[in-house]
């Protein structure tokens, strides 16, 4: 990429697409195409369409995703399944009809089996069956995957796919129910502080295990590959390194200053036992992450307390 190419971030409004929003204009890339979702309905094939022959843009980030934890995946199955379906479906054939030079779709790392062996590598795709509760997402993301793959076969097309690991940030979605693990625990902590509650309840047993990576660390990673990786098959982007849900639990305690006790309800799901990334293939590339977990969840419940909370909270 060039600092005048046309660079459209799809989902530029989300965490991810806000990141490498951000993390381009930080390198000097200023002719980005953004489009809020009231402005172009990404699940409208005409509208997309259009927008794509009327702008034609150079280079795209597909950011743009129906997401949700683990309560909102197993609730809205058919609209995780239809939404990123169709949205992907029409970003990827319009790149494909007018010329776009690259196009990177962003998955994640629930495409892989739920008892895959680990560290997750790349080539464990579609080895084994997945986990049920986010199966929906799961399918959409590897249809994502196949279409890039496919459409480099048949048209030539230079669209790759990055697998990011659980990740979080500023920016991040904190829903009472609709969240992610991270985030919903620094609101659930930061609520009981304020409230003066004695304990916190978290889902399940906190035995399993999560790798999580700061989302300004995957936008960095994305405008590296964008720059350096051509080739079909996905690549992996996380951290190589996790933790239990307990810890995790235990660290988001201490990073929001709640003082009581933890209670696990175990009649709660787990979900997937682990999920820790290969990251190896990215490393060889030559780029790690920067942003360690408890620095990362500290600018997080930072971000949390200036754009979630009541002016009487803080």
């Amino acid at each position: 990429m060039d600092k005048n190419s046309k660079i459209y971030i799809a989902g530029h409004n989300g965490m991810v697409g806000s990141a490498i929003t951000a993390k381009l204009r930080e390198n000097g890339f200023d002719n980005l195409l953004l489009r809020s979702s009231k402005e172009l309905d990404l699940r409208n094939q005409q509208a997309v369409a259009d927008f794509f022959e009327q702008e034609k843009p150079d280079y795209v980030f597909l950011a743009a995703a129906k997401v949700g934890g683990i309560v909102a995946n197993n609730t809205y199955r058919a609209d995780f399944l239809y939404d990123n379906l169709i949205m992907e479906c029409n970003i990827i054939h319009s790149a494909y009809v007018t010329d776009v030079k690259k196009l990177m779709f962003l998955g994640s790392s629930c495409i892989y089996p739920k008892l895959a062996p680990q560290p997750l590598k790349e080539e464990y795709l579609l080895t084994g069956p997945l986990e049920y509760t986010n199966e929906p997402y799961a399918i959409a993301k590897i249809a994502g995957i196949k279409l890039c793959e496919n459409y480099r076969e048949q048209y030539g097309c230079n669209f790759i796919s990055v697998m990011p690991t659980n990740l979080y940030g500023t920016g991040d979605n904190y829903h009472s129910t609709n969240s992610h693990v991270l985030p919903a625990l620094i609101r659930r902590f930061h609520e009981a502080k304020l409230n003066g509650e004695k304990t916190v309840t978290i889902w399940g047993t906190g035995n399993p295990k999560r790798e999580f990576l700061y989302a300004d660390d995957l936008a960095e990673a994305c405008l590296f590959l964008m720059e350096s990786y051509n080739e079909k098959e996905l690549i992996n982007v996380g951290t190589g390194e996790d933790l239990s849900i307990a810890e995790l639990a235990n660290l988001v305690k201490n990073v929001v200053g709640f003082e009581g006790e933890l209670f696990f309800d175990t009649s709660k799901p787990d979900g997937t036992p682990r999920k820790l990334m290969d990251v190896s293939k990215l490393h060889n590339l030559g780029w790690k992450h920067h942003t360690a977990l408890t620095e990362g969840i500290l600018l997080a419940y930072h971000d949390f307390i200036d754009k979630h909370t009541f002016n009487h909270e803080r």
